[in-house]
């Protein structure tokens, strides 16, 4: 197990936020998976994916001095913070570097520190049989706290409070977890759920698809220009369909199947929940047509979704 990469524990979707003694929630920091693994002076960090990224966050060092235990497994989320939120455009520019001198100048623009949340081993065993209570126990007696470590917040049967306070500080979301849970490694378990905010971003519609009726979408990056970032299909009605047809017929580019290619020149707003790491929006909803805005003004803002 120790410095072997391994699958963490995922949540599934839930809804809305709900109160319930039976569990305790968390915020859901907007950063990547990791689970770091230490003995005695080495520490190594894994992502969700098994690739082991310690060579580019020198500040693992300081991280190991937060844990008390000679061995350790930490299921962590690496984080950079701006302006005192996680941005997830930050976390990922420090997994793109690899030179050496990148890196050590990132540990100024960018510093990364790690959010632990849950404890599979420490120098007395496995612990993933545990119930998570009695895991969080052991995390508090682990850790002493530092910059580069910290402990999340954790409370009890306050999910709506928790869900309203993460909003205001336009954070991500909350996880709710079950109090007796075991860590399932290699599994997505209903024990866990995530709840997430809702965002908006304006996009270019780059085509559409007639069965069902979707919207392709795109956006502006710094590097590459009407860039497929996924599709919406909820929230459209007929008259929708009736209207971006008519306008956007002329403006075919090509056909595959059932995919139509357009020249982007008109725009839409849509809710997301999620995206990927490489920006494709999941969980949408159509809001509206926005046909006075530039399709080359739909830009992705770094550090603002």
């Amino acid at each position: 197990m120790l410095f072997k990469p391994l699958n963490p524990m995922l949540p599934v979707w839930c809804d809305a936020p709900f109160d319930d003694d039976a569990y305790v929630f968390e915020p859901k920091w907007d950063g990547v998976r990791m689970l770091l693994h230490k003995q005695g002076p080495r520490i190594e960090a894994y992502t969700r994916s098994g690739l082991r990224v310690t060579n580019l966050f020198p500040e693992l060092a300081e991280a190991a001095q937060s844990i008390r235990a000679h061995t350790a497994i930490l299921d962590c989320e690496g984080v950079c913070v701006r302006g005192e939120r996680p941005v997830f455009d930050d976390i990922m520019h420090r997994l793109r570097l690899g030179r050496a001198d990148t890196i050590k100048q990132a540990l100024h623009s960018h510093p990364a520190a790690w959010i632990a949340f849950d404890v599979l081993l420490t120098s007395d065993g496995e612990h993933g049989h545990e119930p998570l209570l009695e895991r969080k126990r052991r995390l508090d007696e682990l850790l002493e706290p530092s910059p580069a470590l910290l402990k999340t917040v954790t409370l009890e049967n306050q999910g709506n409070a928790l869900f309203e306070l993460t909003a205001r500080q336009r954070m991500e979301g909350i996880i709710a977890k079950r109090k007796h849970s075991v860590y399932r490694l290699h599994a997505r378990s209903s024990d866990w759920l995530k709840i997430k905010h809702a965002q908006t971003i304006d996009a270019a519609i780059l085509g559409y698809r007639n069965h069902p009726f979707q919207l392709m979408l795109g956006l502006q990056f710094r590097t590459v220009k009407n860039k497929f970032v996924g599709t919406v299909q909820d929230g459209l009605e007929a008259e929708h369909r009736e209207w971006i047809i008519e306008r956007i017929c002329q403006d075919s580019i090509r056909q595959e199947g059932d995919t139509h290619w357009v020249k982007p020149r008109l725009c839409c707003r849509v809710e997301y929940k999620d995206r990927s790491d490489t920006h494709q929006l999941r969980h949408t909803r159509f809001v509206s047509f926005l046909p006075e805005k530039r399709a080359e003004d739909c830009v992705w803002t770094y550090g603002l979704q």
